[in-house]
């Protein structure tokens, strides 16, 4: 499984961004898909998850800012990120899991930086 990853970048507090994870070499739509996101000196961290029937689950850091969504037809999910903190910097990877197992191949991911 390959995923790359897109759309970080150096926003302000409170500010927005959308990023977006393309994923090949699985039947996408039957797999399970997160957003997780290390900071300096942090283990990473799963922040959404959302699952083939559409269902979603967030940490509770991100909840009520973040929202995660998938295309199946484009083989892509998003993470439309509102109300970004400092504390939300970190790069974010996207990855797929089927049943509890999380793929343990990762792309480069994708730098948030929040900052004024």
């Amino acid at each position: 499984v390959q995923f790359v990853e897109s759309g970080g970048g150096l926003v302000q507090p409170g500010g927005s961004l959308r990023l977006s994870c393309e994923v090949s070499g699985i039947v996408f739509r039957i797999w399970t898909m997160g957003w997780y996101r290390q900071a300096p000196g942090k283990q990473r961290e799963l922040v959404a998850q959302i699952n083939k029937d559409g269902s979603t689950n967030y940490a509770d850091s991100v909840k009520g800012r973040f929202a995660i969504s998938r295309d199946n037809a484009k083989n892509t999910v998003y993470l439309e990120m509102n109300s970004l903190k400092p504390e939300d910097t970190a790069v974010y990877y996207c990855n797929a899991a089927l049943g509890q197992a999380w793929s343990p191949s990762w792309g480069q991911g994708t730098q948030v930086s929040v900052s004024s």
